[in-house]
């Protein structure tokens, strides 16, 4: 029986990741961020009395926090961008 519940959660893995492949990096950590929000809040959501809420709060959070996790290392890499361009024109 365990074999037969091995081979569906390996195939949603493998499309997941496939999934992801055409996304950009800030679109990758804001789906990162509610996947592992949802699980977090629902954990907590369970404790508490309401997995079903705890994981719709969770993942809002966390895929706000992706989003914004994302736009900051954006930033960061134009600016690095920026620098080695300036770098190169003052040869």
């Amino acid at each position: 029986m365990k074999r037969i519940t091995h081979v569906p959660l390996a195939l949603v893995i493998v499309c997941s990741i496939w999934g992801c492949a055409g996304m950009t990096d800030t679109q990758q950590r804001t789906l990162s961020g509610s996947v592992l929000g949802a699980g977090a809040g629902g954990i907590i959501g369970a404790i508490s009395g309401n997995a079903g809420m705890g994981a719709a709060i969770g993942a809002g959070v966390g895929a706000a926090g992706g989003f914004l996790y994302g736009k900051h290392k954006e930033a960061e890499d134009e600016a690095y961008q920026r620098g080695v361009a300036d770098g190169r024109q003052s040869r």
